[in-house]
């Protein structure tokens, strides 16, 4: 059940039977049907989660009313709202699963116990983090640096099967362009 998790984290810490064993008795698995939203504007987040099964994403709501998409999260990633978590302030952002989910649901408390009982994953989360943030510099750099056209080919260099998953407009939305651009570039018109 929780295989993937630990195969994660075995990526980047080594832990021990008896912190494996620690680490099992706290977590647990939840369903998240497609379209749920688990969190939106507004709400303090108190939970991470671990993406076993599925799709999710991360987005606002612009000036204009319309939905624009700042992250995706697939199997083996964790998301959340790490300001909200963290400062346990009112998110900017809501978080949906895209597809039905099954995910591993870390509340605050918990993992903040988990971090004093077993002090390797404070490692493990500070590279997820890392890594998480760098990705999120990039998409950045993606954004001031390329046209549109030149973002959705890169991306669908680096994540082919991915392209297949999401519904268009939220593609479009991700990579700052219109679902109707999107049309065009799909089709070869551009």
């Amino acid at each position: 059940m929780f295989t993937s998790l630990f195969q994660h984290i075995e990526k980047f810490i080594i832990l021990e039977p008896s912190e494996i064993d620690i680490l099992k008795s706290c977590l647990g698995l939840s369903t998240i049907k497609k379209k749920t939203l688990v969190l939106q504007e507004g709400q303090v987040c108190n939970t991470m989660y671990f993406i076993i099964k599925g799709c999710m994403r991360q987005y606002i709501i612009n000036s204009k009313g319309s939905e624009q998409t700042l992250q995706f999260g697939i199997e083996n990633w964790w998301i959340t709202d790490y300001l909200s978590y963290h400062n346990h302030t009112p998110s900017h952002f809501y978080i949906q699963a895209i597809e039905n989910c099954e995910v591993i649901a870390i509340e605050k408390p918990i993992l903040e116990s988990l971090l004093i009982q077993i002090p390797k994953l404070e490692r493990y989360f500070r590279i997820v983090s890392q890594k998480s943030f760098g990705a999120a510099q990039m998409r950045i750099k993606f954004l001031f640096t390329m046209s549109a056209e030149e973002r959705y080919h890169h991306f669908n260099d680096m994540n082919p099967e991915f392209v297949q998953r999401v519904p268009q407009y939220m593609l479009a939305s991700y990579l700052d362009f219109s679902a109707e651009f999107m049309s065009k570039i799909r089709a070869g018109k551009i």
